[in-house]
Parts: C-alpha cells; structure tokens; sequence
C-alpha cells in the first residue's frame, strides 16, 4: 500500500435503467499507522436526485458525510462485494505480472459486468453498458484457457491472452475458486462453472443435482443446467442480479451477508459468522422479514443434511430491484464428504452449540428465525427425509454417475445429524 491517496469514481445502475450513473467517489490511502484507509463520499448531484438509493442497507447509507473505514484493507463492504473473488484476483494477477496491487487496483481491473449494480473508474462519466457477451459457443475454448490458468501453463496457441484473459474475468461473490466465465444464450446471461482437472467428481453435475434437491425442500435456489462441451459438463447458474429488457439488462443491487455482517474472511474475523446474527440483519433489512428468516432456517438445515461446509457468508446475500431489500436465491450448494460421522460443523454458528450441524442444535435458537419450537422440529423432520430418501433418485435423474453417488453417499443426512 502506498501511501499517495489513490481514488476512483463509483457508478450505480439504478433500477429500471440499463445505463449507470456516477454516484460517487471512493479513496485509498493510509493512515498515520500504515493501515489502509478507506473513505466514500457520495455526489452531491446524486444526492438531489429524486431515484437515489443507497449503495448497501447497513453502511453507506445516503448521507453527505465522508464515511470512513480500516477494515477489509480499507475497502467498504459493498465495494468489496462488487470485485473480483479468488478467481478473478487469480487472472488480473497473472495479466499485471510482478506488479504489486492495490485493493483499488483489483476494483479497477476487473469487468464492467460484476455482481450487483456498481461499477468503478477513473473517468467521472460511466462507460456505456456492456451489449456483447461470450456465447455458450464459446465455452469449449474458453474451459482450455481455464484449464491453462489454473494449471499456470501457457495459453492455447493463437490465442490473444489480454482478450481472453479479459473475456475469462468476473467479478461476482457467486462461485469462490472455480474457474468461471459469464455468457449468454437465448435465455439470459448465465455463470458458467467450468472444471478442473484435479476435480473428483463431476462438480458441474453434483452441484446442479443438490440446487434441484434444494428446491424439492421447497427452497428458493439459482436455476442451473448442465452443458456437455468437449465431453466435460459445465455447470450453468443464471444470473439472478440481470433482467433481459429490450435495451440491455437491468441490474440489481447485491451485497453478501459478510457484509451485513460487517464481518472480515480472516481467521480473527470468524466471530461474527453466525446464522444468529446474519437472521437479526436480514429481520432489519428485509422488505419480508418473516418469510426470509424462516427461508434461511430452511437453507441452514439444508447444509447441515447435505455436508455443505462451505456455507460461508460470501454464499448468503441479500438483492434489491428496487428500494427493497430480499434475501437471494440460494446458491453454491456443494455437499463434502467429511471424515466424521458423528459430528459436522458449518461455517457459521448455527445453535447454541457453536456450528454442530446437527437437528438439536439447529432447533435451539428458532425463535430468532421467527418460528415456534414445535414448527421448527416439523421443518427439520421433513427435510430430513426429503432429503434422506431422495438425494440419490434426484442425483442420478440428473445425469450423476453411479461411481460419483457412491463417492458424495456420505454428505446426506449423516449418522450424527439425528445425535
């Protein structure tokens, strides 16, 4: 981090609208310490017009203050969530070289069309919205130029690498680690999860099967579909934050439950990653608090029976079309098969017995989630043997192997869940 003050303008698209606005400045710098500091301060243009929204609902909140920061490197939330994961870090990387990066740099580098309604630059004028996408055609090349990436090999000959690596970049709080692309078809622009060769078993497909799994359990989940391109299955999400309209697409607000939260993803920052919490946020910031909190029981008790470990807060969010906030379809549900079998955790506390990802300890804090005890014990017993008795039967309708079933047989409903 140096330490001249480094800053960029911030743009929202608004709702209804495909074109985005500026709606402020954000600036990096350090403090007498060294330690990164943050500051935002919205337009003042912006602030007299009638259709302004806040960039998140817990933090930057319309206000002519200058909002100031130290956490996550100095970067607020809501900014946090609109660049790149470890994904597209991975490729602005490799594209600057040996170039040390800023936080501002990685907000920079990465693409007009990430996660939610913002975008970053340097000119005080948004660019134009983004009217050309990769096609699903394309996704046989580009999963070699994933495979080179992540394998740290030279890209495919006759390959332009500043065009692809640029067309290879997302930023979204929708996919983690793996290798991703967004493209379009005839339905809409979707998240594109391609393989990796140490995969060990179809990711694409066993992904795609437990978001089935999840809405037979009457969840609200990502549509998925499958695509076979060079004999490998590619996983496709839709992506829930874009509305096709005639002229482009529409985009909504996104921000993820870290920063609801206002929790950080070091191992010191953990203490905040809790169901509990998160469901007194989403009570606060829901349009409809009863129905989400009892949605997000729901997906806790959903990990809990399929082994999904990798539950943390940049998998939860919240989305706003308007000036009202929802909780997000579910997505990145990805069962592990954990040693144990007699006791799992998840990654946020979920009970008064910390993360046990078992039904007695989901129960104990029900009310927080807005439901009675008695309908609570109900909900987990039902989606115990929904999913007990079906995961296998939707698994295999979905084009899982019989080799890849027997390898994920023991994330569901574990021995330890009933204990």
């Amino acid at each position: 981090m140096t330490s001249r003050p480094q800053s960029c303008f911030v743009y929202i698209t608004l709702p209804g609208a495909v074109q985005a606005v500026t709606c402020g400045r954000f600036e990096l710098s350090a403090d007498r310490r060294g330690v990164p500091l943050g500051r935002f301060v919205y337009g003042r243009s912006y602030l007299e017009r009638a259709d302004a929204i806040p960039l998140d609902p817990v933090e930057l909140l319309l206000s002519e203050r200058t909002f100031q920061t130290v956490e996550l490197n100095g970067v607020f939330g809501a900014l946090r969530d609109a660049g790149p994961d470890y994904w597209g870090r991975r490729i602005i990387e490799r594209h600057a070289g040996k170039q040390p990066l800023s936080e501002l740099d990685y907000l920079l580098h990465s693409p007009e069309d990430r996660a939610g309604a913002l975008g970053f630059g340097l000119n005080a004028i948004p660019p134009a919205p983004r009217r050309s996408f990769n096609q699903t055609l394309q996704l046989e090349h580009l999963q070699a130029i994933a495979d080179a990436v992540v394998s740290d090999a030279p890209l495919p000959r006759g390959t332009d690498s500043s065009q692809i690596e640029e067309l290879m970049l997302v930023g979204t709080s929708m996919g983690g680690a793996r290798p991703k692309v967004v493209v379009e078809d005839p339905e809409g622009l979707w998240l594109a999860k391609l393989n990796r060769g140490d995969d060990r078993w179809s990711m694409a497909r066993v992904e795609h099967a437990t978001l089935v799994l999840a809405r037979a359990c009457g969840l609200s989940t990502a549509e998925s579909k499958i695509l076979q391109i060079a004999g490998r299955d590619v996983l496709l999400v839709k992506r829930f934050d874009r509305r096709r309209v005639p002229e482009g697409y529409q985009r909504a607000r996104m921000v993820s439950a870290l920063t609801l939260l206002r929790a950080g993803e070091s191992a010191t920052a953990r203490d905040r990653w809790s169901y509990l919490h998160l469901v007194e946020e989403l009570r606060r910031v829901s349009s409809e608090p009863s129905l989400d909190a009892r949605e997000l029981f729901g997906r806790m008790c959903f990990n809990a029976l399929v082994s999904n470990c990798d539950d943390h807060p940049r998998n939860h969010a919240v989305l706003a079309w308007g000036r009202d906030w929802r909780l997000s379809p579910a997505y990145d549900l990805t069962p592990s098969v954990p040693v144990s079998l007699d006791r799992r955790d998840l990654a946020l506390t979920c009970g008064d017995e910390g993360r046990w990802a078992n039904a007695r300890n989901l129960a104990s804090q029900a009310q927080r989630f807005l439901l009675e005890p008695e309908e609570a014990a109900r909900l987990i017993a039902q989606m115990s043997e929904r999913v007990r008795s079906s995961w296998y039967s939707t698994a295999r309708s979905e084009g899982v192997s019989e080799r890849d079933c027997a390898s994920i047989a023991g994330a569901f409903a574990y021995p330890g869940f009933e204990g």
